[in-house]
């Protein structure tokens, strides 16, 4: 029996890797509309003022591909089965590997190309946290999982420990149901551990006095009155993740490329402060730590150090 297009792309989704594969129709994001624009309001990005680019290509996928049709979302597990030296400063699971931005992208090249030549002349683009594309609600639409109070994506058997990735094509295809079941109920453990309160009661996080954002997007310095508030991460934070229940669910990974560096993993607090230039290149050649650059690295340590 021949099978339909949709089964054919989550089969193919599921040999190079993903965890998961949803399909959801290319529509406007009505429901996101006033999320989005009041969490702007309130400020809640901080300095980082490309949120507020392309407000209408965040909210439309049909915006960033013609005739688009279907939003294709997936999920790829990061949880890795080694972890850092306890008593080093801590850098987000996601950036033990090799930059999940690349990786992932040519997993959805490669995805792409198997749909054009099974099915014929599809167009899409791919998109890995990359561009104007608000991926948590198109993999909740897709039913992938519901979003947690520190609002990332949770799902049942898996937890929050992937990434999240999309293919939009102009290509009709069959629809999976949306999540709504929010499993969290009445747990406020993401929002009682983050030392920041960047998590706040209403499901809706504070990015600005988020550690991920200091670490990471801020380029001035650190606020001074978070001195002591950020429990050795100098890069990123999975406090939110770690205290989550249903991360008690969560399997190793077996990609390759987002196995840890060796020498990373054993590092001690001296070895993070006396890092050289030259060391920071060869550890993190290819690492989605580059992002701070070795001067904003050095500039967290001295924050949690001094």
């Amino acid at each position: 029996m021949k099978i339909n297009h949709a089964q054919f792309i989550k089969q193919e989704a599921k040999r190079l890797g993903f965890l998961a594969c949803g399909i959801a129709k290319a529509e406007f994001l009505a429901e996101e509309a006033p999320r989005l624009e009041n969490w702007l309001q309130q400020g809640f990005h901080g300095e980082m003022q490309y949120m507020e680019n392309h407000f209408d290509m965040r909210l439309d996928p049909r915006l960033l591909v013609e005739n688009a049709k279907s939003v294709i979302s997936l999920s790829y597990n990061y949880y890795p089965a080694q972890l850092q030296n306890k008593e080093s400063y801590k850098i987000s699971k996601y950036a033990y590997g090799e930059d999940y931005h690349q990786v992932i992208k040519e997993k959805l090249r490669e995805l792409l190309a198997s749909i054009q030549q099974e099915i014929g002349e599809v167009a899409g683009r791919c998109f890995v946290d990359s561009a104007p594309v608000l991926e948590r609600a198109w993999a909740e639409k897709a039913g992938l999982g519901w979003n947690g109070k520190h609002s990332l994506l949770i799902e049942k058997q898996q937890g929050s420990f992937f990434f999240l990735a999309e293919l939009i094509v102009d290509l009709k295809l069959e629809y999976d149901q949306p999540t709504t079941t929010n499993h969290c109920g009445s747990c406020t453990k993401c929002i009682d551990a983050c030392p920041t309160a960047a998590i706040l009661p209403n499901n809706t996080v504070d990015a600005s006095k988020c550690i991920s954002y200091f670490t990471i997007e801020l380029k001035e310095n650190i606020p001074s009155h978070f001195k002591n508030q950020f429990q050795d991460w100098i890069f990123g934070c999975d406090i939110c993740q770690d205290v989550c229940p249903w991360n008690r669910f969560s399997k190793a990974h077996n990609e390759p490329l987002f196995h840890p560096n060796e020498e990373m993993l054993q590092f001690t607090k001296r070895d993070w402060e006396e890092i050289t230039k030259e060391t920071f290149q060869k550890v993190f050649k290819k690492s989605a730590v580059k992002r701070t650059k070795f001067s904003g690295l050095h500039r967290n340590i001295r924050f949690l150090k001094d």
